[in-house]
């Protein structure tokens, strides 16, 4: 395999890519209420709950940047906002699809929201790791 300069050290984008997908199994999955998880996917009334959950990756992302790089604490804003686009078109694509659980479609569209929250960490690793 041909060699490969970059400014990103592999080291430390690798251990922050890790940080980001403790920080999303934690968001999406441990720290998420029920009120936060359905709110966020009702046609009225969901804004509370969405910008309460997408908070949560927020401050993961704060919590991160402040470890390695102080200075990037604003990659928290950028990741509040990406984070509630993203779970705001999952919640319009699932009210006109009324996708039930049982058709793979449903899961398509959970993939798709967690592979667009991946690759948003690993532009934020990149920054951070390149910081």
């Amino acid at each position: 395999m041909p060699s490969v300069d970059t400014p990103v050290p592999v080291g430390a984008f690798a251990l922050l890519f890790l940080a980001f997908a403790v920080k999303q199994l934690g968001a999406d999955f441990l720290l998420q209420s029920t009120w936060m998880a359905q709110g966020k996917e009702r046609g009225s009334g969901w804004l509370a709950p969405l910008c309460a959950h997408t908070a949560l990756h927020g401050l993961g992302t704060l919590l991160i940047a402040l470890m390695v790089q102080p200075a990037l604490w604003w990659l928290a804003l950028v990741d509040f906002a990406i984070h509630t686009a993203i779970d705001r078109g999952k919640a319009l694509v699932g009210q006109r699809t009324r996708l039930p659980h049982t058709d793979a479609r449903f899961w398509w569209l959970i993939g798709a929201d967690q592979f667009l929250h991946q690759v948003t960490h690993i532009g934020l690793a990149v920054m951070l790791a390149a910081g």
